[in-house]
């Protein structure tokens, strides 16, 4: 995985040692309005980091790919991800801390990201999933060029009815 500088922002691979930092920004209650939780303790982040180092799935067949976002100032603000499948497609996710909402960053370093996943590894397919009332992804993922999936690829993806399959190709 590469460092990526792009835009102001400094995309770094992900590893065990951001958990210090990663933990203060997914302790913001702001995330979690629509789905899952904040992660117990920097301790569990830091064991959970550490598995991802290994940027593969148990079974070999996909590729994890993380990275977590920098201001040019060196202020983590977040991350960025990708699983990609064995057909070459790349399922996208993004967690930016609140106080950095509204700012172009996550847009930004989506951009970047996917740039990235096509330039080096080849995905040309993007799918993203999220919650339906999460009206900010969806006004990031639609200026990302993102457009709802078709019902044919929406039954191959294991999406609850809350969420939203997106599809974007480059």
């Amino acid at each position: 995985m590469n460092t990526i500088t792009a835009d102001g922002l400094t995309l770094e691979p992900q590893t065990a040692a951001h958990a210090d930092e990663m933990f203060l920004i997914l302790s913001d209650a702001a995330l979690y309005e629509f789905e899952n939780e904040p992660p117990p303790s920097s301790a569990w982040l830091r064991e959970r980091f550490s598995k991802l180092e290994t940027r593969r799935s148990a079974d070999g067949e996909e590729a994890w790919l993380n990275w977590v976002i920098r201001l040019t100032g060196g202020e983590l603000i977040g991350y960025v991800q990708a699983t990609i499948r064995k057909d070459r497609s790349a399922m996208i996710a993004y967690v930016l801390g609140s106080r950095y909402w509204g700012r172009g960053y996550a847009n930004r370093a989506v951009r970047t990201m996917m740039n990235e996943l096509a330039g080096q590894y080849g995905v040309r397919d993007f799918l993203a999933i999220f919650k339906r009332a999460n009206v900010r992804s969806r006004r990031l993922l639609d200026r990302l060029g993102f457009s709802e999936a078709g019902t044919e690829l929406g039954s191959q993806i294991d999406i609850e009815p809350d969420e939203v399959l997106m599809e974007a190709r480059q």
